[in-house]
């Protein structure tokens, strides 16, 4: 049941993906930059009803205390694709840090560049962090959630983790505090493959780090807390 489950949602997901795509091209990426947002989250929360109707996958949201609503710095737990794009469902001006490469994708660049996401070239070395800093500056002037997944790829359930030195950068050039958000969203939604595994995916914001913090300091208290709170949602 699980793989039919499964096979039926990865139909349904692309199908969905392409209809939004295509069909709100000619509407969006003329329009404001707002349209562009409202798009992203109805796609969003559209693959949210599909898991649960389809995978018998729930999504839950806690921590909503801790949930920025202007901006901020967001540093998710980054297991699987949907990771990602779900946050799209829950900020209200999601603007994710995404590598190069992804902007070879018809429609995805194109809906990218409208959103004003951050493009960082991953072999640019200390021009890529000076951009980065920079493009996230101006992001958060337009007081706009800036996401960035402080291990740079997708990391398997309890792996042992590998922070990378851009959060880092971004933390001791902008003065604002950053969220770290815990999940288990790869025991459902695995990194490589398609079942989909029925269950609850949890998306936890913890208690924002405040500016000030020592480099070593920044980078231990957010892997402490992420890492923790997520390996407690591995059984869920």
């Amino acid at each position: 049941m699980t793989t039919l489950r499964s096979l039926a949602f990865a139909f349904l997901f692309y199908l969905w993906s392409v209809l939004v795509a295509v069909g709100c091209a000619i509407v969006v990426l003329p329009a404001p930059r707002s349209w562009c947002t409202g798009m992203m989250r109805m796609w969003a929360k559209g693959i949210i009803v599909l898991l649960r109707v389809v995978c018998d996958i729930k999504v839950e949201v806690r921590g909503r205390q801790h949930m920025p609503t202007g901006a901020a710095l967001l540093a998710p737990k980054h297991q699987c694709m949907f990771d990602v794009f779900a946050q799209f469902a829950f900020m209200p001006d999601a603007c994710f840090v995404m590598k190069k490469e992804l902007m070879w994708i018809p429609f995805f660049s194109w809906y990218a560049i409208k959103a004003k996401m951050i493009v960082v070239d991953r072999e640019g070395h200390s021009a890529a962090l000076r951009k980065l800093v920079k493009d996230a500056q101006e992001r958060f002037a337009e007081h706009r959630q800036v996401i960035i997944a402080p291990e740079g790829t997708r990391t398997a359930p309890g792996a042992a983790p590998d922070y990378k030195p851009g959060i880092a950068a971004l933390y001791r050039e902008i003065d604002v505090p950053v969220h770290p958000v815990a999940t288990n969203a790869g025991v459902h939604w695995p990194k490589h493959g398609f079942t989909r595994k029925p269950g609850t995916i949890v998306f936890e914001y913890l208690e924002p780090i405040q500016p000030g913090l020592k480099r070593a300091e920044f980078m231990r208290t957010l892997q402490e807390r992420t890492e923790t709170a997520s390996n407690a949602l591995l059984e869920l």
